[in-house]
């Protein structure tokens, strides 16, 4: 089953220019205008410190820092699972101030595993793509070291009930649809443990708190390279460059393969002068090649795109989701 398509992106000269220099200076006088510059911005995540999201926040915070505005900083506006976090952008103003960097599930999948929203796709102005990654599905210290596969995985789960957890980021999100699908396919019982965000999620698989967690790729990299973790799957069509000795599901006898974007937003409503300005900032702050290499380090893919190109594959996405999940009866509450 494969529930995500090619990407296909402009590159960034036809999208901004042919004149678009390193530091994105022409892209803001190409597309920009006269719009003035914030004294203060803010990027808001719904995630705590120290995960993928924050981590990608704060790198592009320090790159639009002096230019997009005088000082930006990063605000982590935890609860209802990466939901509060555009219900504050959501009632932001529409100057430009308030940008939102969230996965992209909070925005296509929610809206048909929760019950009810306080948000609508109206809500949000799509401004650019941030990145893509995988999710991988790791194991650490409370299952045994001879544990070295999903099929080793499930013989483990099936001969102790009673231990089989995995965690996800957040309810409902793409990494607990992962695991889901996952238990779905191999037969298994699995308890579900919904976190607020990845980064508390690992440190109790690290402690051996939680025998198993489906989470951004990024987020175990680190710790599998330290031998701290086991990184048994990734949900990607092929290998992923950052973990290329692991299998995907799909190589394991799993028909799942899924990716996931992130992306910039404006509160809804803002005036598209304001959004094409924010766009000229964050699409040459993302490329450039120390950004590039420091996300690789977390599993992620940087990639800018147009908010046209985004609001479309916004759109494109929900529709996938919304036929997927009524088919298999996915909910946030699923275990």
């Amino acid at each position: 089953m494969t529930t995500r398509r090619a990407f296909h992106h402009l590159s960034l000269s036809t999208a901004l220019g042919s004149g678009l220099s390193s530091l994105g200076l022409s892209a803001h006088a190409q597309t920009a205008g006269q719009q003035a510059a914030p004294a203060q911005a803010k990027i808001v995540v719904g995630f705590p410190a120290g995960g993928t999201t924050d981590t990608l926040a704060r790198r592009v915070a320090e790159k639009l820092t002096g230019g997009y505005a005088a000082n930006v900083t990063v605000e982590n506006k935890l609860g209802g699972a990466g939901q509060t976090a555009v219900v504050a952008v959501k009632e932001a103003p529409t100057d430009g101030s308030v940008l939102l960097l969230t996965p992209s599930s909070i925005l296509s999948v929610f809206p048909f595993t929760y019950p009810k929203l306080p948000y609508t796709l109206a809500d949000i102005t799509p401004v650019s793509e941030a990145c893509v990654l995988n999710h991988g599905f790791a194991v650490g210290p409370a299952v045994p070291a001879n544990v070295k596969s999903l099929a080793d995985f499930i013989t483990w789960a099936k001969a102790n009930p009673t231990k089989a957890t995995y965690g996800s980021p957040a309810a409902g999100s793409m990494p607990h649809l992962v695991g889901a699908l996952f238990e779905k396919f191999a037969n298994i019982d699995l308890k579900h443990i919904p976190y607020k965000g990845s980064a508390p999620g690992i440190q109790d698989l690290l402690a051996g708190n939680l025998a198993a967690m489906s989470s951004p790729l990024g987020d175990s990299i680190a710790h599998v390279k330290a031998g701290k973790l086991r990184l048994l799957a990734v949900s990607g069509k092929v290998r992923s460059p950052f973990a290329p000795d692991v299998p995907t599901y799909r190589e394991q006898g799993f028909p799942l393969t899924m990716r996931e974007w992130y992306g910039f937003f404006l509160p809804g409503g803002t005036d598209p002068a304001v959004v094409r300005r924010a766009a000229a900032y964050l699409q040459p702050a993302l490329m450039q090649p120390d950004m590039v290499k420091r996300m690789a380090e977390f599993g992620m893919e940087v990639q800018a795109s147009p908010p046209e190109q985004l609001a479309a594959l916004l759109k494109a996405d929900a529709e996938e989701w919304r036929r997927l999940i009524k088919q298999i009866g996915f909910t946030a509450e699923s275990n």
